[in-house]
């Protein structure tokens, strides 16, 4: 049998948590012990030491530390460990013993990931105690300045949120690279549980900004999280008029998304004038879903009382913009509900700026039925 049979043949012993027959294969070929212990397999490099964590099977990891004397802080081709499989998949048996054996609560892998950070991916409270009880740092940032806080905020369990604050009370004041704090995280995300914690146990200031600009309240409507936005508005004093460094509010960016919930939310519940404008080239929030092809989104907008004959400062009219995005279905549903293809104060027409042969034909079938 080749090498690459025998280690495919380790590799599904491992995953398959066939200790005995691995011990048999191990002990009776001197080179197959070797190649255990050499350890690395295919492009991810990993170990049978990181096969046995990731599945859960301690009774191996033992036995290659143990028996075999393997490094328990082998890594891999993206600098894992063993303890950050056992962490990201949940197996707290593989995860006390690593740490039990010595293994670096901390370590680091590809893009500065630690055992907690891939911990808080799964909500395993288990794990995330027994790495806290170790020492781990929740305070640890990844390359994009993302702490284990700013995770667990991503996938909202409470209990998660809850214990890492009684690890580290000043964990809330943390900012990504791009000034995102985990406020926004949890906005953008829907998680409303993990909101309200934040509102009530952290001191952050109304409308709080990323680097762009975007504020939680932006984050919630934008992803459809409406009860989220209105806790923010209620709790938090945010403001549904705020807008970002390119002078975008959430009305326009809602119309980005297409997210159709949050734009009757914002203009029916909240009174917020739906042909308001938008950047220095007063752009309506029918531009931007023309623009998106989103023609749901554009139709939910007229009868929301949007001005389909609205223009910005060149003369724009939304079957401009939809024409800019090559977006054939929009334009035809401008067309029909009665806007028509007009120049520009640059004397451009929409058919002008149509280049797949889809939107070409609309514009000029609109054309060549005027009178």
């Amino acid at each position: 049998m080749g090498e690459e049979n025998i280690s495919k043949n380790l590799i599904k012993l491992v995953q398959d948590g066939q200790l005995c027959t691995l011990k048999k294969d191990v002990h009776a070929d001197d080179d197959i012990r070797q190649l255990v212990v050499r350890g690395h397999f295919g492009r991810s490099g990993d170990t049978l030491l990181h096969y046995a964590a990731r599945h859960g099977h301690v009774d191996i990891l033992k036995y290659l530390a143990e028996e075999i004397d393997m490094d328990i802080e082998l890594y891999n081709s993206d600098y894992k460990r063993p303890l950050h499989e056992a962490a990201s998949m949940s197996h707290a048996s593989c995860v006390s013993y690593l740490l039990k054996r010595g293994a670096k609560v901390d370590s680091l892998k590809k893009a500065d990931w630690t055992p907690l950070m891939m911990a808080c991916t799964r909500r395993s409270m288990e794990v995330i105690e027994l790495l806290l009880q170790a020492g781990a740092s929740p305070s640890l940032k990844n390359k994009d300045g993302w702490t284990a806080f700013h995770i667990a905020c991503r996938e909202g369990d409470p209990a998660v949120i809850q214990r890492l604050l009684l690890a580290d009370t000043e964990l809330w004041r943390t900012e990504s690279k791009t000034k995102r704090n985990p406020l926004h995280t949890a906005a953008m995300h829907g998680c409303e549980d993990v909101v309200r914690i934040l509102l009530e146990r952290c001191e952050y200031g109304p409308d709080s900004k990323d680097s762009c600009g975007v504020t939680p309240f932006m984050d919630a409507v934008r992803s459809g999280h409406v009860n989220v936005a209105r806790l923010l508005l209620e709790k938090h004093q945010a403001s549904p008029v705020a807008v970002d460094v390119l002078g975008v509010p959430p009305l326009h960016q809602v119309c980005v998304t297409a997210q159709e919930g949050a734009l009757c939310y914002l203009v029916q519940e909240l009174g917020v004038d739906v042909n308001t404008k938008a950047t220095k080239m007063q752009l309506t929030a029918l531009h931007y879903a023309a623009k998106e092809g989103h023609t749901s989104t554009v139709k939910t907008l007229l009868e929301l009382g949007a001005d389909l004959y609205a223009t910005d400062t060149k003369g724009r009219t939304a079957l401009h913009m939809a024409s800019i995005g090559q977006h054939a279905e929009t334009a035809a549903a401008l067309l029909a509900l009665g806007l028509r293809d007009s120049a520009d104060s640059s004397g451009v027409r929409a058919a002008q700026l149509a280049k797949k042969p889809a939107l070409k034909s609309v514009l000029d079938s609109h054309s060549q039925s005027m009178p």
